[in-house]
């Protein structure tokens, strides 16, 4: 490695210090270069690169039981230079911890709150206690304008925290969707010196204006500065089975969030909330009725401030994309369905056409909500064959309908029943479990985390509808990333002009990150090649690194993994590795903030034990993780930084 001299004994320690990772953008480089002597032809950053660490095993099972980083940044500069960055994991705080309120007291990180913002406790052991998760899920890293918060000695940097659900309650029975989601907005301490981020302020977001939150996965920073939520696995107004959960889990949400079975509406759920930060560290928080109700998961705002690239984790489940009417306002819009055109497979490009759904506004949507509008109101659904034409048949979680939309109520089906009314007017609802989006704003790429090539994407299978054109010949339960070309210029398949030029026209796998299953496992139990990724789920694109990060949701690896996957050189590396069973969540690339470059990386469920999966390393590691996250009762929310002696650039 070749380097510059280094600076004075006072730079060299601050250099010392431990910062995350490097500044990045021009600016910061030209403000560092600045600030530590350089000049106008001090080098300039060319490119990034990781290399690969090796997955933990066995031999060294404290790895196995926590998150584990062994990977390096190389970076490029100008002059041929290069300088090597080796990575570690900084947590804000594991769920369940008591952590900085900013009004002198403390709260409970992940903690659950009923309509009344009230705590909801869990009563089912010997000692009562705040539920809290252990599932953050999706999170934003971001600034505010004249941001202020007491107790930031250098700049106040926020992030933006869901967490998706909490796995149990102290008795050990399951709690999946029974309580209200909950939302955090952290304020943090960024060292200016190092770039390290320090935990000041936890603010749980107030949510009883847009009735709870429901079961909130991934999320994504728009380009306006505001988190973009989501709610998956909406509940099924017809309680027929052929949507995320039943009726049964929404009376359960009932009755934790209002303290009635009956009051939550299946309607008010399944829509993309969006939280704005506030100058104080604190949130408030909208919800979109327009952008459909399916089961969002990780949304990506294009470049035009318009155009919303939407997957949908379903069985049975399709490509969305919204154009909104002004740039930066969601809350009005046109919805549209995809539908393949020609046959998408592990070896093909297909192209796509546009279904034009339609168009309404959230207070028009919700409107309808609020006035009462019923299933029964919106259409039929029939799970058996009426034997008349007027009805059409559709495939939805695996289970055949028979749908007919009553008269005059197209919006309404549209917006509040989008998957079987994207069904029924041809869309592609193939798809299974397709997760999280992201996009490549200079090669006009975007690319969708598909977590399991299954059921309905296979000939043959259940849940298979061939003329949607998503045919796979054989099952890759270990899923791949689908990659969409973008173009502007586009009519929709009714011939009318679709105003955005960030339009998907065709889909592709990338080969080298389709999954590789295995027909036997391997020693350690792993049923997916464990050098390959495995069940994709967050998705997230640096532009700067020229970089694809996946975090996987795999049932199929022992230790699920967050991977880098340079576009340019086709390089796969293995960045993280979580603690055993648990999913891979959370995660961001910033490009740069302040002039700091983070990754920002939470993991869900450690110690989530699946049969026979995690058989061979249960025994070993299920005491390890116990005593690292509260019996299993918390998670992390952090980051990836630079070890503590890890230096930043210098010349």
């Amino acid at each position: 490695m070749s380097a510059h001299p280094l600076p004075s004994r006072r730079k060299a320690l601050q250099v010392l210090a431990g910062a995350p990772l490097l500044p990045l953008g021009s600016g910061a480089m030209a403000s560092l270069l600045s600030g530590c002597g350089g000049g106008d032809d001090d080098p300039s950053y060319v490119s990034a690169a990781f290399t690969s660490m090796p997955a933990p095993t066995l031999a060294n099972a404290a790895a196995m039981a926590t998150t584990t980083v062994d990977s390096t940044l190389q970076v490029k500069f100008s002059d041929q230079t290069t300088r090597s960055y080796t990575l570690g994991y900084q947590p804000f705080f594991i769920t369940g911890d008591l952590v900085p309120d900013g009004k002198g007291g403390t709260i409970v990180a992940g903690g659950y709150y009923d309509i009344h913002n009230q705590p909801i406790m869990d009563t089912t052991g010997s000692t009562p206690r705040q539920f809290f998760s252990d599932c953050p899920d999706g999170m934003s890293l971001l600034t505010v304008p004249n941001a202020k918060v007491d107790g930031v000695k250098g700049k106040p940097v926020f992030a933006v925290v869901q967490f998706e659900y909490t796995t149990r309650n102290l008795k050990g029975d399951s709690m999946y969707g029974m309580l209200p989601s909950p939302i955090a907005v952290l304020t943090l301490d960024q060292d200016p010196n190092t770039g390290k981020l320090s935990l000041v302020k936890y603010h749980n977001v107030d949510t009883s204006g847009v009735k709870g939150l429901w079961i909130t996965c991934g999320a994504s920073l728009s380009p306006w500065g505001t988190h973009l939520s989501s709610e998956e696995y909406e509940p099924d107004a017809f309680d027929q089975g052929a949507l995320g959960q039943p009726l049964a889990t929404l009376k359960g949400f009932s009755q934790n969030l209002y303290g009635d079975p009956a009051k939550a509406n299946p309607y008010d759920y399944g829509h993309l909330p969006e939280v704005t930060v506030n100058p104080d560290g604190t949130g408030s928080i909208q919800k979109h009725y327009c952008l459909g109700r399916i089961s969002h998961e990780l949304i990506q705002v294009m470049p035009d401030n318009r155009t919303v690239l939407m997957g949908d984790d379903a069985t049975n489940g399709a490509l969305f994309m919204f154009v909104a009417d002004k740039e930066k306002d969601l809350s009005a819009g046109t919805l549209y369905a995809a539908k393949y055109t020609s046959v998408l497979n592990a070896t093909t490009s297909a192209a796509i056409s546009w279904i034009n759904l339609g168009h309404a506004s959230s207070a028009e949507v919700k409107a309808l909500v609020d006035g009462g509008i019923k299933a029964s109101d919106i259409m039929e659904s029939l799970t058996t064959d009426p034997g008349d034409a007027s009805y059409t048949k559709i495939v939805l979680n695996k289970k055949t309908l028979w749908v007919k939309v009553k008269p005059g109520q197209e919006k309404a089906a549209a917006f509040l029943e989008t998957h079987r009314y994207a069904a029924l007017k041809g869309a592609s609802t193939a798809f299974t479990k397709m997760e999280g989006t992201t996009v490549n704003v200079k090669d006009k790429k975007a690319y969708s985390a598909i977590s399991a090539i299954k059921d309905s994407m296979v000939s043959g299978k259940s849940g298979n509808v061939p003329a949607l054109n998503v045919n796979f010949p054989a099952a890759i339960n270990a899923g791949g990333v689908l990659e969409h070309t973008m173009t502007g210029g586009q009519k929709d398949s009714a011939g009318a002009a679709i105003h955005s030029d960030w339009v998907p026209t065709s889909s592709q796998f990338i080969a080298p990150l389709l999954g590789e299953d295995l027909t036997t496992p391997d020693a350690l139990g792993n049923t997916a090649n464990a050098d390959k990724i495995s069940m994709p789920d967050n998705l997230k694109f640096s532009e700067k690194m020229r970089t694809l990060f996946i975090g996987e949701d795999s049932g199929m690896h022992v230790n699920n993994f967050l991977w880098a996957y340079n576009v340019d050189t086709k390089q796969l590396s293995r960045v993280l590795s979580t603690p055993s069973g648990a999913e891979s969540t959370g995660l961001q690339a910033v490009d740069e903030i302040n002039g700091w470059t983070y990754i920002m990386s939470n993991f869900q469920h450690p110690g989530d034990w699946e049969s026979p999966l995690h058989d061979v390393v249960k025994p070993v590691l299920d005491p390890l993780i116990r005593a690292n996250y509260k019996d299993r009762y918390g998670a992390a929310v952090g980051y990836l930084t630079a070890t503590p002696t890890q230096p930043k650039l210098h010349w």
